[in-house]
């Protein structure tokens, strides 16, 4: 019993260590052909076999696990055997470990998977698959009942394409990606076969429809596919009617195994897998110019044909490898840019590809660019006046001989903030210098105001001390009484009225449109208003209305001003002139004057627009973008506040200048102002009745036009 008993210990052992010996054996040896549901391993399965777990029946291709930046790390690949060229990945740059699990599940399934997650998968559970085998073309595939094939990698093409594998409208090459982290992508899009280069606005720079080396066998002609045919790339239509032929080799080997190859440089090469190991691409490639893709130098750095020789711009030549600080905040207080030139005589890949963004001129590009954020880099074409912008660029070429190229300016950051100080500093000077000017003037207003007593008829001849007024230096032009009599037509236009006497409509002579205001009941004696004349006759300011000339003649006392688009429709009425401050102090805090015609509706008339961003707790929207100043700011809200309080449309709500004085100075709370409403919707009425009536204009076209351009018409592929 004891030797029996040992004895069937000794078989049971031997027989286990033969299954055992067994399993090993199947679990390192490669498949021929197909796997079938069930089947799982990691790379250390096949570690014997460099990771290959199943060869096509031909053994020329092989499914496996190719290591990628360490001996740990790897990626499911298909290759070719004897190249081990790469035809297909699944994973892509998703690297798994040695000890990560490719599965095909018994529900179908087909997926790669780490510690954590699936990395990659065919989505085929439940879809009644069978098998999944290699191809002798080098397609994997899942097939069901009948041999119905429900997934290949075929339809799901990664860098590289295959003789015999056709590529349609939808799929997509994708680059491994270069050395500066730039991928590539090959599509057939709108009739064509395009490379582009994945920035954040995808740029153009290569299409078939532009290559002269295809041959056209049928013109005007839906491009729908392509494939390789022997020494050929084929295209053809939704029939399959060939439109196009790329002849990429004169050698027609009917044993080639071509691929079509998408490298990380973003040049298409076509290589037969046969010929050497590794196999040598053929002359012939897609660009033939080796400037051609995007990044052969640097960003912003020169590429010289054919030698791919690369200098750096001179203006950028103090930057660390030619790259100029991009990084630039939209919003930041530190923001102050400035266009920076590059050079001319230029060309760029992408420009072959974009519409302009605008026709205009070179400060109006400028502009253009420094308004829009996202921009970065502009070229402008002095011949046609075409304005390209972009947000990020690769590499620049030296334009064609006999053509004029592109001019092109960089938006660079400049200095710590200094310019938007200075700024600031001028305005804060303006602002006080304008406040003192209106004091002063309000000043003698009421001491007029307070003296009733009507001046004493003179003398019908201009007395001494009114000839005094024509000697004095930088004095405006005198008008007679019956001069501004003619030009008012008997003071019969009356635009409104102020404090101290009426304002009327005239026309001079020439031709010139005035406002005559006739001071009324001031008790003014003739030094004071020659004193005030000469003031108000040396102030020459942008947001000041200037005095164009008076009349001192006898008891009248006039003051001719240029004529001001009175906004509203209501005529002048008191404290017109702290209006006019608010108006003036609102165009210096934005930067930018109260109505531009070319702006959108709702940013035309910046009064309304202000009110509606204060209401909105949107402040930072009202500040000139250019400022270098703290949005939060206390004294920039207050400043804000004192404007929208002094236009406001009842005048009595305006505030005295004191109060004004007082509120900008910080002696006093600045309350929220109220809101716009009547005055918002009454003069949006009249505004947009005055576009609907004029017409308006796109403004991409208009020779002067620099609106603020939105990021999607940065330049991109359209």
């Amino acid at each position: 019993m004891e030797t029996n008993g040992f004895s069937n210990c000794i078989i049971k052992s031997l027989c286990f260590c033969a299954l055992l010996g067994l399993d090993l054996s199947s679990a390192t040896s490669p498949y021929i052909g197909k796997i079938y549901p069930g089947f799982e391993g990691s790379q250390m399965n096949w570690v014997d076999h460099n990771g290959v777990f199943l060869l096509s029946n031909n053994s020329v291709f092989a499914l496996r696990f190719y290591n990628g930046l360490d001996v740990a790390s790897f990626v499911l690949a298909i290759i070719h055997v004897r190249s081990s060229k790469i035809v297909w990945t699944a994973n892509g740059t998703l690297l798994v470990r040695n000890t990560d699990k490719f599965v095909f599940d018994k529900n179908g399934n087909a997926y790669l998977e780490n510690a954590t997650t699936v990395v990659w998968s065919t989505d085929t559970e439940g879809k009644g698959v069978t098998s999944m085998e290699l191809l002798d073309t080098g397609n994997l595939v899942l097939v069901g009942d009948n041999w119905k094939i429900l997934w290949q990698s075929f339809s799901h093409p990664t860098g590289t394409l295959l003789s015999g594998q056709e590529f349609v409208e939808g799929m997509m090459l994708k680059s491994f990606p270069s050395q500066r982290n730039l991928t590539h992508y090959l599509e057939i899009k709108s009739n064509d076969v395009i490379l582009y280069a994945g920035y954040r606005t995808p740029q153009v720079y290569w299409s078939m429809a532009n290559d002269n080396r295809k041959t056209i066998k049928k013109s005007n002609e839906t491009i729908f596919s392509a494939s390789i045919v022997a020494n050929s790339w084929n295209f053809y239509d939704p029939n399959k009617t060939l439109v196009w032929q790329f002849r990429f080799s004169p050698f027609n080997d009917v044993n080639a195994t071509w691929a079509v190859v998408l490298t990380a440089e973003g040049s298409v090469s076509f290589m037969n897998l046969e010929r050497g190991v590794p196999p040598r691409p053929e002359p012939l490639k897609i660009p033939q110019n080796s400037c051609g893709t995007p990044e052969p130098c640097n960003p912003f750095v020169v590429c010289s044909n054919f030698d791919i020789r690369c200098q750096c711009p001179s203006a950028l030549s103090s930057h660390p490898n030619c790259m100029p600080q991009l990084d630039i905040p939209c919003n930041s207080s530190q923001s102050v840019v400035e266009m920076l030139y590059i050079g001319e005589k230029l060309h760029y890949f992408a420009l072959g590809f974009v519409a302009p963004v605008l026709k205009t001129h070179l400060n109006g590009c400028k502009e253009a660019c420094i308004r829009n954020c996202p921009c970065r880099v502009l070229f402008f074409e002095n011949t046609s006046g075409n304005c390209f912008l972009f947000d990020q660029i690769g590499s620049l070429q030296r334009a064609d001989s006999g053509s004029s190229g592109f001019t092109a300016y960089i938006k660079v950051q400049i200095g710590n903030g200094t310019k938007g100080k200075k700024h600031v500093a001028s305005i804060v000077i303006i602002s006080v210098s304008t406040v003192i000017a209106i004091v002063v003037l309000l000043y003698i207003g009421f001491r007029l105001v307070l003296r009733k007593d009507k001046l004493p008829e003179p003398s019908q001849e201009t007395s001494e001390e009114d000839n005094f007024l024509d000697n004095v230096s930088g004095m405006p032009v005198r008008f007679s009484y019956n001069d501004l009599c003619s030009a008012t037509k008997d003071f019969s236009v009356k635009l409104g009225q102020g404090g101290f006497g009426s304002v009327y409509q005239g026309l001079l002579r020439d031709g010139t449109k005035v406002a005559v205001k006739k001071l009324e009941g001031i008790g003014q004696g003739k030094k004071e208003f020659r004193a005030e004349v000469s003031i108000i006759g040396n102030i020459h300011h942008i947001h000041l209305v200037k005095l164009k000339g008076f009349c001192a003649e006898g008891s009248h006392r006039l003051l001719v001003y240029e004529y001001m688009e009175w906004i509203t429709n209501h005529a002048i009425s008191e404290k017109s002139d702290v209006y006019s401050f608010g108006m003036v102090l609102l165009e210096i805090i934005g930067g930018r004057k109260n109505y531009v015609p070319g702006e959108i509706s709702e940013k035309a008339h910046f009064p309304s627009y202000a009110f509606k961003m204060m209401e909105e707790g949107k402040l930072e929207d009202i500040i000139d973008p250019n400022l270098d100043i703290d949005k939060n700011d206390e004294r920039i809200i207050a400043a804000m506040r004192v404007a929208l309080w002094c236009i406001q449309d009842e005048m009595h709500m305006r505030p005295p200048m004191s109060k004004v004085v007082q509120m900008l100075e910080g002696l006093c709370a600045v309350p929220e102002p109220p809101a716009l409403v009547q005055m918002s919707s009454r003069l949006y009425s009249s505004f947009f009745k005055s576009s609907s009536e004029e017409g308006t204009s796109s403004g991409l076209t208009d020779i002067n036009s620099v609106a603020l351009l939105p990021d999607v018409e940065l330049s991109g592929p359209r």
